[in-house]
């Protein structure tokens, strides 16, 4: 699941090397898709022990606390004409982690993350006047339509559905508010917006779990999910963007769901339909063939 992921892409793109081996940043950035799914069905499998808000809660307050740890956001100062949109971001990012997590309890993850990945989709193709593009927004409007539950043999809970697409909405409003403070703060945006989330988030998780959101077992999990979902997958992606073009980059990320639906298999046994792998297929092509397609669009503009 997306969190302070975006935002590392937007800062590592504007500086890739040349001439730096290709395969150790495919390596690295595929490997952060990896830890990431893991991460979210570790954490869909203490959803019986605290619930999904309360997993929510634990996970961003960790996370926020590693990257307060790591980057050290308080030395620098953030001008207050960047207030509104750090706390917009911040505020989003908490929101769509709530979201998300409650679509992962009533859904598989795989459908979820396939959902929620439709907003930055979104994002990417909003003005865009190019023929091929339509093609890509039929791609995923087909795989939107071949996941919403009206034949018979669906058994997908509609609240679960929406769930998600709101995740993707905010996941949308995240890049818009991410674009705009990523220049000024760079890394720190990632741990004050991680910050932020976790304000927002920790009254949900402790009016679902109480102080059970404290226990050992509950803390050491969380550790482990939080490293797994932000602090890990963090530091991958900031490899691989320094040995990958920013295109390559999105059209790998464009794994995203398959990714998850593989997590979600292996780790919590979900098994999807052939409609449902077929509408993941098409949004992932949906999402690949826009990256590709701004990337030559890009090349052509140069």
């Amino acid at each position: 699941m997306p969190d302070d992921r975006g935002l590392a892409n937007m800062i590592a793109s504007e500086r890739v090397p040349s001439g730096r081996p290709v395969a150790i940043g495919v390596a690295a950035l595929l490997s952060s898709l990896v830890v990431q799914n893991i991460g979210a069905a570790l954490a869909k499998l203490i959803f019986p022990l605290v619930g999904a808000l309360g997993v929510t809660a634990i996970r961003i307050a960790l996370s926020a606390l590693l990257l307060a740890a790591l980057l050290r956001p308080w030395r620098r100062r953030v001008a207050p004409a960047l207030l509104p949109a750090l706390l917009g971001y911040g505020a989003m990012l908490g929101l769509m982690n709530l979201l998300i997590y409650q679509a992962f309890a009533r859904i598989p993850i795989g459908i979820a993350t396939g959902i929620e990945i439709l907003g930055p989709l979104a994002v990417a193709l909003t003005g865009s006047r190019r023929a091929v593009d339509r093609l890509w927004l039929a791609a995923a409007v087909l795989g939107l339509l071949l996941l919403v539950p009206i034949r018979a043999d669906s058994h997908l809970d509609p609240l679960g559905l929406l769930l998600a697409a709101g995740a993707a909405a905010c996941w949308a409003f995240y890049i818009l508010f991410g674009t705009r403070i990523s220049r000024a703060l760079g890394g720190d945006a990632v741990a004050w917006g991680m910050a932020i989330a976790m304000l927002l988030t920790m009254p949900f998780g402790l009016a679902s779990a109480g102080a059970a959101l404290f226990t050992p077992t509950i803390l050491l999990i969380g550790l482990a999910v939080a490293c797994l979902s932000s602090a890990l997958p963090y530091s991958l992606e900031m490899k691989a963007m320094g040995h990958l073009p920013a295109p390559v980059v999105g059209l790998l990320l464009s794994l995203y769901p398959a990714a998850a639906a593989l997590a979600g298999f292996v780790i919590l046994g979900e098994r999807l339909s052939a409609a449902q792998w077929i509408a993941i297929a098409c949004i992932i092509v949906a999402s690949a063939g826009c990256a590709v397609t701004a990337a030559r669009s890009g090349a052509a503009a140069e």
